[in-house]
């Protein structure tokens, strides 16, 4: 069978769709949500365009969901949006971090930077894991359980899609 033939996506493409559906969803709730609060016309035309941006990946991407690997079946509790949405951004946010500081270290040359951003990079992992662990307590983030973590994806983007921000 060729590539082009296959109907079902692999774990990892999965995953890595998951990761670019969650942190995108997360990003258009809050520019619509900011939108209203710019009053300068250039910034707001450019959330503006952001938001149409996100909204067509988001569409884009979503319709990979019934190729994964593990449809998505479960209900699931949606009384979390406020500390979920917090949540999902500080998660993130500390990713980020971590990528950011990975990446600047193997740009530095200086030992004394190096060391700084070593240790930066340390906070930021430890960061991650405490809104990890936080996150799947509460049931935000069901990381082993691929089923309903593509469920609340599919959740998370509709709800994103259809808020309204002007």
């Amino acid at each position: 069978m060729s590539l082009d033939d296959r109907r079902t996506l692999g774990w990892h493409e999965t995953l890595e769709i998951h990761e670019l559906v969650a942190s995108q969803t997360n990003a258009l709730m809050r520019l619509k949500m900011s939108i209203k609060k710019i009053k300068d016309s250039q910034l707001r035309n450019v959330y503006h365009s952001a938001i149409q941006n996100m909204e067509m990946n988001l569409q884009e991407l979503i319709q990979f969901y019934p190729s994964a690997p593990v449809p998505p079946q479960r209900e699931d509790n949606a009384d979390r949006e406020t500390p979920a949405l917090q949540a999902g951004e500080l998660l993130g946010l500390s990713k980020a971090l971590v990528r950011n500081y990975a990446l600047a270290i193997t740009e530095t040359a200086t030992p004394v930077l190096r060391k700084t951003l070593t240790n930066h990079l340390l906070r930021a992992i430890k960061g991650h894991e405490a809104i990890f662990n936080y996150m799947y307590s509460k049931g935000l983030y069901p990381a082993y359980d691929l089923e309903r973590l593509l469920k609340n994806d599919l959740q998370n983007a509709q709800r994103a899609l259809s808020m309204r921000y002007e």
